[in-house]
């Protein structure tokens, strides 16, 4: 274990600069606290959590993939993809940590995406436990402990220090070299202590969540409570490109006249041109699309990864829904279901 002062935690920056390119959570024109790459002069923000997750760091919401140039009856690929160069990103909540394992299981399962693997194996993740977990978190409910944030390199906040734990080889490579001191592991434990007592007060942490399997997946698609959950959504799909979970995207091209450019862009099951196809649209209806997204989260998914359900808890959707429906509200309805 190690630690550094909080009136220091510049001069940890710079080392790590010093290093790799640093992404730290801080606040933006807004408000809100966001992933920003880190120069001098810029703080770590107290917020709870950012406003749109550090998913974006491998899967940004815009990406080029390939590019053509045409010229006549030749075409000739052009190599979009810019260069890999290592990072460090500090500041990742442990529900954040989380939703990196489940886009892993996305976009690191047969075949590879290369453009996101790529990003992953550039980045030494640093991690950030939760002092002050907000009213509208519910991690817990996921088996996520907001006291053990995991990651390459864990960091608790107590009293005036900043305490720093390596906990893979990339941690323990970028700890080599930084302004810390050794110290004794007492006040963390302490700390984490504090952390699962305000946790366990949270007024969302104890959702029931047995029952969304595969045994009830049937009765659970087929319920009648989703016409009355889904009547006021707006499908903005807010709730889809703040969650740090969401990997849908589509492929889109531009041409120039000259240059084809493919790239990437996010997309979001609750658009009513999601599903579309040349023989029509298989979720016509605002229910049906509704419907999409939470089977995804809290039974397709965890029946096809080993039970590990589509949602962290992080709360963004939460905060961010016009409507305030949430994932929270929608278990506890169909909870009904599965007895």
């Amino acid at each position: 274990m190690k630690r550094i002062l909080l009136s220091r935690l510049n001069e940890l920056f710079t080392a790590l600069t010093g290093k790799e390119k640093l992404y730290i959570p801080a606040q933006d024109g807004s408000g809100n606290a966001s992933f920003t790459l880190w120069r001098e002069g810029l703080t770590l923000s107290n917020a709870g959590n950012t406003n749109r997750s550090a998913k974006d760091l491998f899967f940004p919401q815009v990406e080029n993939l390939v590019g053509f140039q045409v010229s006549g009856k030749e075409i000739r690929m052009i190599e979009t993809r810019d260069p890999a160069e290592p990072f460090v990103l500090f500041g990742v909540r442990a529900c954040d940590g989380r939703s990196f394992e489940l886009l892993d299981r996305v976009f690191l399962a047969d075949a590879k995406d290369t453009y996101y693997e790529t990003r992953r194996q550039s980045a030494t993740v640093v991690t950030l436990a939760c002092s002050r977990p907000e009213a509208t978190c519910f991690c817990g409910n996921f088996g996520i402990d907001p006291a053990e944030p995991g990651g390459d390199v864990s960091c608790w906040v107590e009293g005036e220090f900043l305490y720093w734990q390596a906990n893979t080889e990339k941690g323990e490579a970028l700890t080599q070299g930084l302004p810390l001191e050794d110290c004794e592991s007492e006040k963390v434990d302490a700390a984490k202590a504090a952390i699962r007592s305000v946790t366990e007060k949270l007024p969302m942490n104890h959702l029931d969540l047995s029952g969304f399997d595969r045994e009830n997946m049937l009765k659970i698609f087929h319920s009648d409570k989703w016409a009355g959950l889904s009547e006021s959504c707006l499908s903005c799909g807010t709730c889809t490109f703040v969650c740090p979970t969401c990997q849908c995207y589509d492929i889109q091209e531009f041409n120039d006249g000259q240059t084809v450019r493919r790239f990437r862009c996010w997309d979001s099951c609750m658009y009513k041109d999601f599903t579309q196809m040349s023989a029509g649209q298989p979720r016509p209806t605002q229910k049906e699309r509704f419907r999409q997204r939470f089977m995804h989260k809290l039974v397709y998914f965890p029946d096809n990864n080993d039970g590990l359900f589509g949602c962290v808890g992080c709360g963004r959707c939460l905060k961010r829904c016009p409507i305030h429906m949430n994932i929270v509200k929608v278990a506890k309805v169909l909870k009904e279901e599965t007895v």
